[in-house]
């Protein structure tokens, strides 16, 4: 008879070559992310006392070229224009991940893929349930379907948690594959008055893009420009700008040459991953996250069908999305959790991953454009985020003395020579 495969460990020790890749990206993310807190903050605190005009003022103003269609609002060159930086950076971690790290075999991918896509799914379906109900506006389904990793972090941050490194790994492998779920939507559904003149010059400079990354043409010279142009062409040509972000990251080459240090993503992605977490994110939402926090507009919010679907499908939605898809894929395949850590630990990872702020607010803006509805759609963003944020902390604080002994467990280096001695020890008893 033949013998059973090995169950394949969830949510057990990172290789090391992963581990550090990780460790790079939320290293940044985490410091980004306390920044856009303080820019969330700021942006609240400015809409909501008397200078809120000189907000409005400053949010709406135009500025830019018209002679080529690109005369835009500050709050438009945040959203449209810096937003491309953080999906461009979003595209880079999307191929690393696909070719390197952990949805490079369908075996790795399957788990956090099908529980990322049901904490998209099962969101959206509340949301429609609930305006539905109501009698509401299906337009903004997407909303609650996105994590944002970034704040997610700063709450981490904050709260000084030692959750494992494994499970921050999964938390970013969520919010990458929510972020190429969103900008799918935002492509497909978020498009109008498509210039196909346009759009042909901006996929003709995806492939002279494409074709310079394989005859290894180094230089910037080359690339800023034929970005810039194809930002500017997918803008004109009715498709949201921040496409040509990930478009571009994900044709961007990952594996290195022999006389290479580091592939043209990595370079990329270490030079622009603290532009886009500690400057162009935080700005977007200093003119996003402006909203009225009047007793009347809280009390639209959970009377209103469309903010409160949002808010059902951020909190209640995540959690029982994510949840739930990642229990059934580890109950149907050859997964199983890592002993260290209970099905309660996946639970607080999935109400984490309701903080939906950055890409949340965009989809928003795409979806109730210049409403009253949309502003009522971003205070529930918030709203949802901030609640889904506490709860995450009281689930994660109950198991924190858990998470601070695996953590110094998994970073123990007893002969200081800068690899943790978990790591010689598994390479040892592989030996």
């Amino acid at each position: 008879m033949a013998a059973t495969p090995p169950r394949t460990p969830f949510l057990g020790l990172l290789s090391w070559p992963e581990r550090q890749a990780v460790a790079r990206a939320l290293r940044t993310e985490t410091v980004g992310g306390l920044v856009l807190l303080a820019a969330a903050v700021v942006a609240l605190v400015w809409a909501n006392t008397p200078l809120s005009s000189a907000y409005t003022t400053i949010r709406d103003f135009h500025f830019g070229i018209p002679a080529l269609g690109l005369d835009l609002s500050v709050g438009h060159w945040t959203s449209d224009g810096l937003l491309t930086v953080f999906f461009l950076v979003a595209g880079i971690e999307l191929k690393r991940e696909l070719v390197v790290g952990s949805l490079r075999t369908p075996a790795t991918a399957a788990l956090p893929v099908i529980a990322a896509v049901c904490g998209m799914a099962v969101p959206a379906a509340f949301y429609a349930v609930t305006v539905a109900a109501g009698g509401g506006s299906l337009d903004g389904w997407a909303v609650p379907m996105a994590t944002d990793i970034a704040f997610a972090l700063a709450v981490l941050a904050v709260m000084s948690t030692h959750l494992p490194t494994a499970l921050r790994a999964f938390l970013l492998t969520l919010a990458v594959v929510d972020d190429l779920g969103a900008i799918l939507i935002i492509a497909v559904f978020f498009t109008s008055n498509l210039d196909h003149w346009a759009l042909a010059g901006a996929s003709a400079g995806l492939v002279v893009f494409y074709v310079l990354q394989r005859k290894r043409v180094r230089g910037w010279w080359w690339y800023v420009p034929l970005g810039v142009a194809i930002w500017a062409l997918l803008y004109n040509g009715g498709i949201h700008a921040t496409v040509a972000g990930v478009a571009m990251g994900l044709l961007l080459r990952t594996v290195r040459d022999g006389d290479e240090e580091e592939s043209p993503a990595e370079r990329t992605g270490h030079l622009l991953h603290p532009l886009s977490a500690g400057v162009c994110v935080p700005l977007f939402a200093l003119f996003a996250a402006g909203v009225s926090v009047s007793g009347d507009a809280l009390g639209k919010v959970f009377t209103t069908p469309e903010p409160l679907g949002v808010i059902i499908g951020l909190v209640a939605g995540k959690i029982l999305g994510i949840f739930a898809g990642t229990y059934l894929a580890a109950r149907f395949t050859r997964a199983r959790l890592n002993p260290d850590l209970a099905w309660a630990d996946v639970l607080a990872l999935a109400t984490l991953a309701g903080i939906g702020f950055t890409v949340a607010l965009l989809i928003g803006e795409l979806a109730f454009p210049g409403t009253t509805a949309g502003e009522h759609v971003k205070a529930a963003v918030l709203i949802a985020s901030l609640t889904a944020a506490l709860l995450a902390v009281v689930l994660l604080r109950r198991r924190n003395a858990v998470y601070r002994r695996l953590f110094e467990e998994e970073n123990l280096d007893e002969d200081a020579d800068g690899i943790p001695d978990v790591y010689q020890r598994t390479e040892a008893r592989s030996a």
